[in-house]
């Protein structure tokens, strides 16, 4: 029966083709709206790293003093002091840090112009944290950090541009006039939203090019790309600027569970207190440890357009699907008669919701079409609304496809019940006697 009702489904499109191409561009645009701002929004407020989120935490520590907080929440970064000695402590079995770097990298070859490429600057436990993929070689040793070596991890796509895609591993790279080996060639890998540096604002940025030793960077007075010093002392030299009170490192941990997260809390707790005790803070020692999800929401990385735009699609969309019930209502309605005489032949009510539910999801899945070609087109109009960085993110794929095509049909059966429940009415005797 179901295989029945479809073709009557089908059929029925080209009956009231003025009230079924109303319903069916209602269905289209409302869809389309919806889907465009989802695909934003999903892009933009998805997990990074699902499979680590919960064991991954930043931690931060005021080294400014309430008056400088914005709701009690410290700077979104550490000072090289607290950053140093956090990492020094060894609390967590794997740690890391990291700053923003932008060098001038130099091509092998010396009619090749240079170019600039930005990166970080790190230690070695931040491939193995972030679970970054590696197309050849992979990260340096923990040792190479200690020792201060001129290593460097480059992109999928430098390594295209600088080695025409062959593997690059223990060749040279001239960084800033400096001369690196390559340990590692990484695939294409960045996580949206960057959760791991959203202080130097690069939530929606292009991937990093380059990742150089940290130490190394350190004593090439290696510049960052991201700080806040607010209205405290930067320093005049390099000695001065790293043991001052500018916030310009992130500081990344590890942890396996809920007793090792208490630990390394009351762990910051106590680091702070001391700091206080020794005279450099004046105020009650005001730390947090958040987790990858906390993080990005006490950031709001989310764009407030982002969820704007989807409120009004989604309003939108259901505005159609009410003025779809209008319509359905009148398609159904018009066809009493024929209603009548499938009741007098024997057609149970059940038969007739069938028969018209199926018919509104033929609709639908009309609509849902229409839908699936006005939301590729509308991809190429999102650079109107929202920041470039942010309408490049968004894409349709095979799951927004599925949710496109199964939302319009699910909707249309949905607005179709009152209409349907009303076609079932109908009184046989009183249709047939009249017609």
């Amino acid at each position: 029966m179901l295989g029945y009702y479809l073709e009557l489904g089908f059929r029925s499109l080209r009956r009231n083709a003025a009230l079924t191409a109303l319903m069916v561009i209602a269905i289209g645009f409302g869809i389309a709206a919806s889907m465009v701002t989802y695909a934003v929004f999903r892009a933009v407020s998805g997990d990074p790293i699902p499979q680590k989120s919960s064991q991954l935490f930043t931690p931060l520590i005021d080294n400014w003093g309430p008056q400088y907080n914005t709701d009690g929440q410290p700077k979104n970064a550490l000072s090289y002091t607290d950053a140093t000695a956090l990492m020094h402590a060894r609390k967590a079995e794997h740690q890391t840090l990291l700053y923003g770097i932008d060098v001038s990298v130099s091509p092998q070859d010396v009619q090749a112009l240079s170019f600039d490429a930005q990166g970080y600057a790190t230690s070695a436990d931040f491939f193995g944290m972030f679970e970054v993929p590696f197309l050849y070689g992979g990260a340096w040793r923990a040792s190479d950090d200690d020792n201060h070596a001129a290593v460097a991890v480059i992109s999928q796509a430098m390594n295209d541009k600088l080695f025409g895609g062959t593997n690059s591993v223990g060749h040279d790279i001239v960084l800033d006039t400096r001369t690196y080996r390559i340990v590692g060639v990484t695939q294409e890998w960045n996580p949206v939203p960057r959760f791991y540096d959203l202080f130097s604002g690069k939530a929606f940025a292009d991937p990093a090019q380059v990742y150089v030793s940290y130490n190394r960077a350190l004593d090439l007075q290696t510049a960052t790309t991201g700080y806040s010093c607010g209205s405290v002392n930067d320093g005049t030299d390099w000695n001065s600027w790293l043991h001052g009170e500018c916030v310009w490192l992130k500081v990344w941990v590890e942890l396996a569970g809920p007793k090792q997260v208490a630990d390394y809390r009351q762990f910051l707790t106590a680091y702070a207190a001391l700091q206080q005790h020794e005279g450099r803070f004046q105020w009650t020692p005001n730390v947090r440890l958040y987790d990858v999800n906390a993080y990005l929401d006490v950031n709001q990385v989310v764009p407030p357009e982002a969820s704007v735009s989807l409120l009004v699609a989604v309003s939108f969309f259901v505005i159609c699907i009410v003025n779809t019930i209008g319509l359905l209502l009148a398609k159904f309605m018009r066809r009493s008669a024929e209603i009548a005489v499938r009741r007098a032949l024997g057609a149970s009510r059940i038969a007739i919701y069938c028969q018209y539910l199926v018919e509104a999801g033929t609709v639908g899945l009309a609509g849902g079409l229409l839908g699936l070609i006005l939301t590729y087109a509308g991809m190429f109009g999102l650079g109107l609304l929202f920041k470039p960085e942010i309408a490049r993110l968004a894409h349709v794929d095979f799951a927004l496809i599925g949710l496109t095509l199964g939302t319009a049909v699910l909707a249309t059966v949905v607005a179709a019940f009152y209409p349907t429940w009303r076609a079932s009415r109908v009184q046989p005797a009183w249709q047939l006697k009249s017609n």
